[in-house]
Parts: structure tokens; sequence; C-alpha cells
């Protein structure tokens, strides 16, 4: 049957209702349905499949970025060995966040840590293949902790990359709760082990302890983070939202990572994601500043998109995930 994108998705569709396969597709995802540190709310690594299910409601015509289904998205399968980690190492991690974190030895901690691991080089390994085939990775979580192996394969192809990344949270707090691979840890790890990224910018942050305000203080410019706080601050003595996202374009090199936690956004287009944080950012604002990343003559190497955790009742936040992860791949194939 041929392919008619003003038509409703079949069934038995790809992701957005698309007919591609893998070697048809400009854009491939990789599902990561791994959440094991959550340390809140729970559900993220139900993410994928709901973001998959959600997105045969999405029409394909986009205003801003045209016909991006022309160029091929295609969604991987999810592989077995992870959602066997997830359930392993969940299971182990609990304890362990009931009790406040780890002591120093915590077998459960050493399992978790193993894992998360496996699912970095599960995660590297595929992300590699993506880039070496010439197509653009994007990661579907799960939580924050899993796109560090495509971050690490994305600047090992894109050396010097940037990160814009969206998020209630700094994420760099230093083995939080005792777990290495730590969902609340994947920007301090990302810094500390992947010499390749030359620069971090962060946008909607509004959650985050001392040690990560000393973390981005000492960073000599390495970590450029823009305060939800001091955004809205600014907004309200009259500069424009405008202005406040080429600032942060401005700050990152030409190559760059999408780095999206869902929690970045007002909770009311999240409120079943793990954290939630009041504040954050509005979807056509979040759109905006992916906007002005792709006209400014940077090129979108890849993504990720996090924290989307289907409610039991209803699903609000898998359709706000499936809208956005359909801008951040029309974003990518508009830069290239």
């Amino acid at each position: 049957m041929s392919f008619d994108p003003n038509a409703a998705a079949r069934g038995d569709s790809g992701i957005y209702g698309l007919p591609h396969a893998e070697s048809e597709a400009a854009v491939v995802l990789v599902p990561v349905p791994f959440a094991a540190t959550v340390s809140y709310g729970g559900g993220t690594e139900n993410g994928p499949a709901a973001i998959l299910a959600a997105s045969r409601q999405v029409d394909l015509f986009d205003l801003q970025f045209g016909r991006t289904y022309e160029a091929g998205i295609h969604l991987q399968a999810a592989a077995p060995a992870i959602a066997r980690d997830h359930a392993m190492a969940r299971a182990a991690a609990e304890a362990v966040i009931e009790r406040g974190g780890a002591a120093i030895g915590d077998p459960a901690v050493q399992a978790v840590d193993a894992a998360g691991a496996r699912v970095n080089a599960a995660v590297q390994a595929a992300t590699a293949a993506i880039l070496q085939a010439g197509r653009i990775p994007g990661i579907v979580g799960g939580d924050h902790s899993v796109p560090f192996g495509a971050i690490a394969a994305a600047a090992a192809r894109y050396p010097g990359l940037g990160i814009l990344h969206f998020d209630a949270h700094a994420d760099l707090r230093v083995a939080y709760e005792g777990f290495r691979w730590s969902h609340a840890s994947i920007m301090d790890n990302v810094l500390r082990e992947i010499a390749g990224v030359q620069r971090l910018v962060q946008v909607g942050i509004r959650d985050f302890c001392e040690q990560e305000l000393d973390s981005i203080r000492g960073s000599d410019g390495r970590i450029v983070t823009h305060f939800d706080l001091e955004w809205q601050r600014r907004r309200f003595q009259g500069a424009t939202f405008d202005s406040l996202c080429r600032e942060a374009v401005d700050a990152l090199p030409r190559d760059v990572w999408i780095s999206f936690d869902i929690d970045g956004f007002d909770p009311a287009l999240c409120p079943h994601t793990g954290t939630p944080v009041p504040g954050g950012l509005q979807f056509a604002e979040a759109v905006h500043l992916i906007m002005t990343l792709a006209r400014s003559g940077r090129r979108l190497v890849g993504f990720d998109l996090v924290e989307v955790a289907p409610g039991s009742d209803d699903e609000w936040d898998a359709n706000v995930g499936a809208r956005l992860l359909y801008k951040l791949c029309g974003a990518a194939v508009y830069t290239r």
C-alpha cells in the first residue's frame, strides 16, 4: 500500500505511523527502557512504548520544519537485555533509595552500577553504528542516566561537542545516593568521563544542591547554566524570550547534542514524570529555543528525550513527549 501522510496511522505501523525501515531513515531512534535509579516517582521505563503509541496521533506536517517524515524516522526494537537489566537493577536499587542512600561497598549498589555500565555500552554501540551509517541518532528513555553512551559516541565522532540540556535539575550530583550511573549524575559523568564534550549549556534549571552550584561556578566556563529564576526575572524586567534563546545558543559550538529531560517543562505538561518541579518552560518556548538553534547554522548531531512517564489513567505525558520528539527529529533533519 502507498503511504498517505494525511491518513490515519495503521495500528501496526512504525513510529508516527511511518513505514520506514532503518535503511530508509535519516533519523534512527533507540528505545532504552531503563530507569533503575529513579529516586522519587517511577515509570519512565515505560516511556518508549507509550511514546510509540501516542505518536500515531501526531500530524506529520509541521509548520516549522515542514515534511520531516519524508526524510524517514525509524524506531528500533527495544533490546530485551536492557529490560532485564532494568528489572534486576530496579529491584536492587529500591531498598537503597528507601534508606536514603548506600553504605560503602553495598553489594546492591555494585549490581546497579554494573547494570548501568552494560546499558551504557549497549547504547554507545548502537549510537556509534547509527552515526557510522550517516544517520542521526535519537535516544528515547528511560531515565536520564541512559544517554551517557550515546553522548560518548557522538563526542568521539564530533570532538568539541556541545550539549544543550533542558531540565529542571542540574544533574551534576556526584554518584547520587551512591549510584555511579544515577539519573541525577548524568552531566557530572559526562563532564568527568567524556573529554570530547567542550561545553554544557543548561536551561530551565530550578532544582539543585549547593555542591552542584559549586561545580557550575568552578567549571571555568565549561558549564553555562541559565537558571529558570534568572530567565523569569529578566523577562519581568523587559528582556525578550528570543534574546534569552539567542544568548543560550551563542554559547554552543558548531556541533550540538540536545539532552531533553521532560521535567524541564512546566509540570502541567508532564505531571507523571519522576521529579516534577514548579516553573519551567512552556511547549512553545522550548520549541522556539530548538528552532533558534536550528537556524543558527549549528548542526544537531543527535538528541535524547528522557523521563517521560505515562500515567496509569491517561496518556498526556506520552502525547506531549511524542510531539516534542517529532520537533527534535525535525530540527535535526533541518540542520542537515
